[in-house]
């Protein structure tokens, strides 16, 4: 997968808590030109999120898709994101959207990509965006070497991220489900 220059997104779950949090910079080039936009996003009535890097335009496309699918099937995760998958994968339109999305519930995380990707990660983390691998390793040090909450580890992730990357901003949006 291409390495996005937008922005970054970690979900995390621990103790029956799923968090996710992205930064809120929006860059055109390079030039900021937003620094509190909301990327994470709960749907369901609460009990799904969804956060996305890459083209705003085409994350909202997805967006919109996603929440089509969670209502065709329930509110099920897993059938929704395999819905969305192959839809994303073999649909002309959707074929060329230039996004990542992360979704979850409180016992799911799923990392979703335009080539068919459907990624559960085993360790419970998982990041997207330009900081994505700075926030994925320190969400992975913080996980395993404090007891911290998993909000608290998002929230901590994203700040180093945000510390190395310059399409990540400290403008940190929060979301939160538990079991």
């Amino acid at each position: 997968m291409e390495k996005s220059l937008s922005t970054t997104v970690i979900a995390v779950k621990r103790g029956g808590i799923t968090a996710m949090a992205a930064d809120g910079q929006v860059t055109l080039g390079n030039t900021v030109m937003k620094g509190n936009a909301r990327k994470v996003r709960l749907l369901a009535d609460g009990k799904i999120m969804a956060g996305f890097a890459g083209s705003a335009a085409d994350a909202f496309a997805l967006l919109d898709r996603f929440e089509t699918k969670l209502q065709e099937h329930g509110n099920i995760l897993f059938r929704s994101v395999l819905a969305l998958a192959k839809d994303w994968r073999t649909d002309r339109y959707l074929r060329h959207l230039e996004a990542v999305m992360l979704v979850a519930d409180a016992k799911q995380i799923f990392l979703l990509s335009g080539t068919g990707d459907v990624i559960e990660p085993d360790e419970g983390i998982i990041a997207i965006g330009s900081g994505g691998s700075y926030a994925h390793a320190a969400a992975k040090a913080l996980l395993e070497n404090t007891k911290m909450s998993a909000e608290q580890i998002a929230e901590k992730a994203l700040n180093i991220a945000a510390d190395i990357c310059i399409y990540t901003n400290h403008s940190i949006k929060i979301e939160v489900i538990s079991e």
